[in-house]
């Protein structure tokens, strides 16, 4: 427990463009939960809307954070002793609606997440229950383990594609979901992984991490159909939620293929259903990941699957909280931000 039992640091989300660092009560852990010490928490566009007071859900007061690893210091029943490093599944699922009886508790019709819709992992302390915490593999570095949450996003996304040996695949947008995308697809066997990014410095990372890179000057369609002798990828992801790219993801995919949407947009996009029709195309949405997703994400970051070590990332101290969206708003200096409750940063 802590050295003070009453009380911990957090970061509070009081209104729009207004994050404070402050103490707060340790939290009430209900019959049965575990109290969770922070170790780190991924910064991800969530929590970016969240800040500027765009998110529909957050409520002023919340404490933001969903991708957490942590050191569980109260177990809870039936959950991970005491000491084990935890990676937090934070998806909340009404259990009643027709997904939930279905068994896609994922895709809950009220589904909602812990550092949104209650306390988060921008905190030194969290209290959840036994059933999202999954044990990280001894030697695998917190640091890496906190990438786990947006990799299972990843994983679900590829599996849902089901991207296969030999296929040609390209992704629209090289931020920390696009990278990950990438990663889990040349994993799952893809002969080559075309991404097209903006950002310079990221594209740049994309090289370093041995995808094919789509030059500042080229569309992805461009390099894609040079790739494929002019017949297109066999799968497309949007991993950027832009309407900039919504043209490009019809256009890059071959006759029937398959566009995948990862990326959330914020407002309607344009579509080219006309080539949807012609292409005979499947377009299929997918919404965060499955359990399995999540235990499949372990699997890959304890065996080193990816290499995710080659991912650069920054580290804030939770009371630099302010410097480190900041940091994950401007992208240029590492594809993910973390904030440490438990340390200095590095």
């Amino acid at each position: 427990m802590p050295s003070n039992p009453t009380t911990m640091t957090a970061a509070v989300w009081d209104a729009a463009d207004t994050l404070s660092v402050r103490d707060l009560p340790l939290p009430q852990v209900p019959p049965g939960w575990a109290l969770v010490r922070v170790l780190y928490n991924g910064i991800c566009g969530t929590d970016l809307a969240i800040v500027h007071g765009a998110h529909p859900r957050a409520a002023a007061g919340l404490v933001p954070g969903h991708e957490i690893v942590g050191t569980v210091v109260a177990p809870g029943h039936g959950g991970p002793d005491a000491g084990t490093t935890v990676v937090v599944e934070p998806l909340i699922s009404c259990g009643d609606c027709r997904a939930c009886r279905d068994g896609a508790t994922h895709v809950c019709r009220d589904l909602q997440l812990y550092g949104i819709d209650a306390p988060g992992g921008l905190a030194e302390y969290v209290a959840l229950p036994p059933a999202v915490l999954h044990r990280l593999p001894d030697g695998v570095d917190p640091r890496v383990g906190a990438l786990v949450e947006p990799l299972a996003v990843a994983v679900h996304a590829v599996s849902t594609a089901r991207v296969g040996a030999g296929d040609v695949v390209a992704v629209a947008g090289g931020g920390p979901i696009g990278v990950l995308t990438a990663l889990v697809a040349r994993h799952a066997g893809a002969a080559r992984v075309i991404v097209s990014e903006p950002s310079a410095w990221r594209r740049g990372v994309l090289e370093d991490l041995g995808l094919t890179v789509v030059p500042g000057d080229r569309t992805l369609t461009d390099v894609v159909l040079e790739h494929t002798g002019g017949e297109g990828a066999d799968i497309t992801f949007d991993a950027a939620g832009h309407p900039a790219v919504t043209p490009e993801l019809t256009a890059a995919t071959r006759v029937l293929g398959s566009v995948v949407v990862v990326g959330v947009h914020k407002a309607p996009a344009p579509v080219d259903l006309r080539a949807v029709c012609f292409k005979e195309l499947s377009v299929r949405g997918v919404r965060v990941y499955t359990r399995a997703d999540v235990v499949r994400a372990i699997e890959l970051v304890a065996a080193d699957a990816l290499g995710l070590d080659r991912v650069p990332v920054q580290v804030f101290p939770l009371a630099e909280v302010s410097a480190a969206v900041a940091a994950a708003a401007d992208g240029g200096a590492a594809l993910k931000v973390l904030v440490t409750p438990a340390g200095d940063g590095a």
